[in-house]
């Protein structure tokens, strides 16, 4: 690094054209288009999926044109810095309407300088200070033609891409190794669960059938039950002092606040909501076919699309239903027996479950099996964790070198001196 001055800054709209072009809605119904929506590019800058449509079959926001050069930003929750350069494409490529297009001057103004210009995070800052919206936050292409960004001499912009390119690509496959690394541990660690929940911790166990698919085979001492003999649904009441308590797709419940805040719509109105306190099981009614099943570890309230449970007796182990229902859940389960109230959400109701079978162990054993799981997770866990923030270090490192790169705070070894300019036109 070095003190070097910034480079000059420019707005946008004066580097480039944004959304030039897009399909009219008279368009031959069987023209066929290959469609790239904002879920289909990461925040690495990767296009990972294409999706080949009939124009009357595509979604309605598939109408934006890109072509080779453009570079892709999305403006509806820019903050998952879904900006991508694209490169060498199909002639019918399509793009949502939730991106922007932006078109570069090429004699001033380097595609790949541009990918690397949209995600310099004081331009990000500045888009998402600027986007309107409480659920999906968005900027419109002439706000954001207005935005500056940092220009150095064309030939600066090149050598700079050329480092970036290089970089960042070292720093993505680290990345990537350390995120194959959370998935095999990932997969581990449910095997771990399932194997426990479903056979118990003595393999030399005779076991039977149990006619249950997700099941299969279950020691011969464990009877079956239907789930509403083995819970009932709670109904408590708010107390004044009562936080917001959240069941997420990790099998957490806890406060929302020990979490995160980010990505929450907050009603007006709390119409409904109802009381959780510590050890009751707890299933997320739309989200529970992805995982969001457990044991809360904090008292306080939740919104009516949460199950409660409370044992039918004191011989329950919630503890060990978490993790069963869990692997019910990963199974498809629950995603196969309920009905879905939107797209791969299957909604799940008290009294959905509670004609579900559920395998039920000697009390003694269920509570073996859950220590069991939390001893043998614990440290799948603590890598897992560390991991994590290994992965966090490196995104922050490819952050901090776009920045420098990007400002003029780095000496790549580049020839052309940059041009210095406090100004902004």
């Amino acid at each position: 690094m070095n003190t070097a001055p910034a480079f000059a800054q420019l707005r946008l709209k004066y580097l480039a054209t944004i959304n030039d072009q897009a399909l009219s809605e008279d368009t031959d119904p069987d023209y066929e288009l290959q469609y790239v929506d904002i879920g289909n590019v990461d925040s690495a800058g990767s296009i990972h999926e294409v999706v080949t449509y009939r124009f009357a079959d595509a979604p309605s926001r598939a109408r934006r044109r890109a072509y080779h050069g453009d570079v892709i930003i999305s403006t509806v929750r820019t903050y998952l810095q879904a900006i991508a350069a694209v490169e060498r494409p199909p002639e019918n490529l399509i793009v949502s309407t939730g991106f922007a297009v932006v078109h570069p001057h090429a004699d001033y103004f380097d595609t790949r300088f541009c990918k690397y210009a949209l995600r310099e995070p004081g331009f990000l800052a500045e888009v998402i200070r600027r986007s309107l919206g409480v659920s999906y936050p968005a900027i419109n292409a002439s706000d954001l033609g207005d935005l500056p960004v940092y220009l150095p001499p064309l030939q600066r912009q090149h050598s700079i891409a050329d480092y970036l390119d290089r970089e960042t690509a070292r720093l993505d496959g680290l990345v990537a190794a350390k995120e194959k690394l959370i998935k095999l541990l990932a997969e581990k660690r449910r095997a771990l669960i399932t194997r426990a929940v479903t056979r118990g911790l003595h393999p030399q166990t005779p076991f039977r059938d149990s006619s249950v698919p997700w099941l299969g085979r279950i020691p011969a001492h464990w009877i079956l039950d239907r789930a509403k003999f083995v819970f009932r649904q709670s109904s408590l009441p708010v107390r004044e002092e009562d936080e917001v308590v959240t069941c997420f797709r990790d099998g957490q419940v806890t406060l929302r606040r020990k979490r995160r805040l980010e990505g929450f719509t907050v009603a007006e109105k709390e119409l409904g909501y109802q009381g959780i306190r510590v050890g009751h099981l707890v299933l997320h009614s739309m989200d529970a076919f992805a995982g969001a099943i457990g044991v809360s570890d904090s008292a306080g309230k939740c919104s009516p699309e949460y199950i409660i449970c409370d044992p039918c007796d004191s011989r329950t182990d919630s503890r060990y239903y978490a993790h069963t229902l869990r692997t019910m859940a990963l199974a498809g389960f629950i995603q196969a027996s309920c009905a879905a109230v939107r797209e791969r959400a299957p909604r799940i109701r008290f009294s959905d479950l509670g004609e579900m079978s559920l395998p039920v162990p000697p009390f003694q054993e269920q509570r073996a099996i859950a220590a069991y799981i939390s001893k043998g997770t614990a440290n799948l866990d603590a890598l897992r964790a560390a991991t994590e923030r290994t992965i966090a270090l490196l995104k922050e490192r490819r952050a901090a070198l776009i920045v420098a790169a990007v400002t003029g705070q780095m000496d790549i070894g580049d020839p052309v001196a940059a041009q210095p300019s406090d100004g902004v036109y």
